[in-house]
């Protein structure tokens, strides 16, 4: 079952230069699907939007209980972070509430994702480090479910390793079948495949306040959404914005999951992907699903009108064109 897709437009003064297009599942509490738009079936990788359901592995366990890990922590586990100072130091201190040090990391290292941090290490002549990475969070995570359950980290990254056959398991108990593939993701662990209707039921039940691991995760992102992401980033300021009421989280190649409750449909799950991989379409699209769901007050549509039309500028700061959906 199909319908035609989202389709985002990048202009360059009056004209149209580029298009893409993005596939986008809502269901509710049932599980029935009340909007899609593309293939509902479609099956991509769910990269970084897993995270809140591989951190509710460690937090189902006991072993998020037993490093003492505050709801501030937890939300560090759920999040993409930009490499501010607050998350790195977030994730400092989850290493030393482990005993582990940053050479227990096997995420590898990249440049903060947050151009201020970037430009002022490179300034102060600092060089980056695992804690910089994206995934720090998640990762201190899979730390902690190392320690409870095999003492030693080396190797937590194998698809052999005790920590990713119990995230596995999770995994696969909230999407209730096994993945359609597996690839690794950027951070090196494994990473499945999905089609879009399950990882929208999957973010359905992350809301939904039943599971007691989820809702841990739910409240923590809800409660720290500066933690999840990071300056200007969509997730942390529609989860600001939203108050509770909902959670959000982009991946790697512009997919985007949402768990939302809503006085319409009740709580809802949304997930979405643009077709190319593009992040600066991603936004936006997600932004035409809400309109189209008529579930945001003139409020909080107000506070988010940034991400429904996004300027393009130049080096010069001169706006050249726009991105939105057709």
């Amino acid at each position: 079952m199909s319908s035609s897709p989202i389709i985002i437009q990048v202009t360059r003064g009056l004209k149209v230069e580029s298009f893409h297009q993005a596939f986008a599942v809502v269901v509710d509490g049932d599980g029935k699907t009340i909007f899609f738009a593309g293939d509902e079936n479609y099956v991509t990788c769910f990269r970084s939007s897993l995270k809140p359901f591989q951190a509710s592995a460690a937090i189902k366990c006991g072993a998020t209980a037993e490093a003492k890990f505050s709801t501030k922590e937890i939300a560090l586990m759920c999040a993409s972070h930009s490499g501010e100072k607050i998350h790195t130091e977030t994730a400092k201190g989850m290493l030393l509430k482990l005993g582990f040090t940053i050479n227990d990391y096997e995420c590898g290292a990249h440049p903060a994702f947050d151009t201020s941090t970037r430009h002022s290490m490179i300034k102060a002549g600092v060089i980056h480090n695992a804690l910089h990475n994206n995934c720090s969070g998640k990762h201190a995570g899979m730390l902690c479910l190392a320690k409870h359950l095999a003492g030693k980290p080396k190797g937590y990254i194998s698809e052999n390793h005790p920590v990713q056959k119990e995230i596995l398991k999770q995994v696969i108990r909230f999407a209730g079948k096994a993945p359609n593939a597996f690839g690794v993701d950027g951070c090196s662990v494994p990473a499945p495949f999905y089609d879009l209707k399950t990882i929208a039921k999957m973010f359905q039940k992350l809301g939904s306040q039943k599971y007691n691991e989820l809702a841990k995760a739910y409240n923590a992102m809800c409660t720290h959404p500066y933690l999840v992401a990071g300056k200007d980033r969509f997730d942390t300021v529609f989860m600001k914005v939203m108050n509770g009421a909902a959670v959000s989280k982009g991946g790697g190649e512009a997919i985007q999951g949402i768990s939302m409750q809503t006085k319409k449909y009740g709580i809802i799950g949304i997930s979405l992907k643009v077709i190319d991989g593009s992040h600066r379409a991603r936004d936006v699209a997600i932004m035409s699903v809400l309109e189209s769901l008529n579930i945001l007050s003139p409020k909080e549509k107000h506070q988010i009108k940034t991400f429904i039309s996004k300027p393009i500028y130049n080096h010069n700061e001169i706006q050249t064109g726009k991105i939105e959906v057709v």
